[in-house]
């Protein structure tokens, strides 16, 4: 059964990483088992082609190989999301229309810099949506910290309103919390449908967001079990053992937030893991000096430690 992304959507859809051979190299090997290692931690979807997936550092042959590949592997377990943000229009529309052939469940777009206004945003959004047509569900990622576009509360209710298509939002403001809660109150007041909302940001503020009416997590983190059991404590009303067990991985989770550093965290601890076999980044990117091994050494260490006395 192919999945198709709706409102209902929860849980946890972990952002993949995209893994390379150390001469840089897409590693299909690794996109196999990580994509194993990703569905055994029990998340409820997977996005792939994200901005932590290092998705602008893949020429458009290496995207529609690596898309394929992860489709075939998953084969309809678990919903996929790909990301298709693109400058061009027809690149974008292209890349969606390949995933939507191939099996993904919806379609992730950012909008750009360019964008520096509601209309402007909006008038994008109802483009894409046209191009895209009525069966190919869409994410908006409101991550203006990367894409520098401001979106505000009124424009997303007029997208979810007027623009069917949207079925999700993405959501990493940062800080956003405000802006979540006004998006569900003002959205239920007026009578709107209630869209799911994922939440990134590497899940720094899952719990808060959880209460504020997010439906869980789209995120990377390098322990997709801990967002799984957070998410599942919150939706059982068992917000203290939620925010006790987040609590403790909190400092690798703060570890892997680094700007410009932390992706390089990230994909070392699933290499330690066993999900990949290089922790390779391509330039520009983050690669781990000796003291920092050092460092995620000892916080892996008292991980394990704190975890044990959990049990």
């Amino acid at each position: 059964m192919t999945h198709t992304l709706n409102e209902q959507a929860n849980g946890v859809y972990i952002i993949s990483a995209t893994p390379f051979l150390d001469d840089g190299a897409i590693d299909m090997q690794s996109a196999d088992r990580l994509t194993d290692f990703y569905i055994e931690k029990g998340v409820s979807g997977i996005t792939i082609l994200g901005m932590m997936g290092e998705a602008p550092k893949l020429t458009p042959a290496e995207s529609k190989a690596f898309m394929t590949r992860v489709l075939k592997r998953v084969d309809n377990r678990i919903p996929v999301v790909v990301g298709v943000s693109n400058a061009g229009m027809d690149n974008m529309a292209s890349l969606a229309n390949s995933a939507m052939d191939l099996g993904a469940a919806g379609v992730m777009v950012a909008p750009f810099a360019a964008h520096k206004t509601d209309e402007a945003i909006f008038n994008y959004f109802a483009a894409v949506a046209d191009n895209l047509g009525n069966n190919t569900p869409l994410i908006y990622q409101d991550f203006p910290l990367a894409t520098n576009a401001n979106v505000s509360v009124d424009c997303l209710m007029r997208i979810i309103r007027e623009i069917p298509q949207v079925v999700m939002l993405k959501h990493e403001e940062w800080p956003g919390l405000g802006k979540l809660s006004a998006l569900r109150d003002k959205s239920e007041a007026e009578g709107l449908r209630r869209i799911s909302i994922l939440c990134g940001n590497g899940g720094l503020y899952l719990p808060q967001e959880l209460g504020r009416g997010a439906d869980g997590a789209m995120t990377g983190f390098a322990y997709p079990e801990m967002l799984v059991q957070v998410c599942d404590l919150y939706a059982n009303g068992d917000k203290d053992r939620a925010e006790d067990l987040f609590d403790v991985y909190l400092p690798i989770v703060r570890h892997e937030q680094q700007p410009g550093y932390g992706l390089a965290v990230r994909k070392e601890i699933l290499r330690r893991r066993g999900a990949i076999s290089s922790a390779k980044t391509r330039a520009p990117g983050p690669s781990l000096t000796a003291h920092d091994h050092k460092d995620l050494d000892r916080l892996l260490s008292r991980l394990d430690n704190k975890l044990a006395s959990l049990k």
